[in-house]
């Protein structure tokens, strides 16, 4: 008895696609379908494929977002620590000064 089936190849053998190239094939996805010259079937196996990809983008994001480390200077030490999204900030008053690892004197303080 024969089979027609071909070998199921594992995801770890798959070369894994780049967030980048996913991300661009995504874009080119909903531009397709925004575009609405495409028939129902189209629509479904581009909207298929484009949750696909979606799922692919969010896990390599989260993957990425675990490996993210900031260095956090403490005393004469630089140690990693895991990012804390409340730790970022743009606020002069909190953020290190450049070249010394101490905090900036906040807005119209001299000392």
């Amino acid at each position: 008895m024969t089979t027609d089936k071909q070998p199921v190849r594992s995801r770890k053998t798959e070369p894994r696609a780049s967030f980048e190239s996913s991300m661009s094939r995504l874009e080119k996805i909903v531009e397709e379908m925004e575009q609405g010259s495409l028939g129902l079937d189209d629509l479904i196996v581009r909207f298929e494929e484009g949750q696909r990809l979606l799922r692919t983008c969010t896990t390599r994001l989260n993957e990425i977002e675990k490996k993210v480390e900031m260095l956090v200077k403490r005393g004469n030490d630089w140690v990693e620590a895991p990012l804390d999204a409340g730790e970022l900030t743009d606020d002069p008053e909190t953020t290190p000064g450049p070249e010394s690892g101490t905090e900036q004197p906040s807005r119209g303080e001299l000392f």
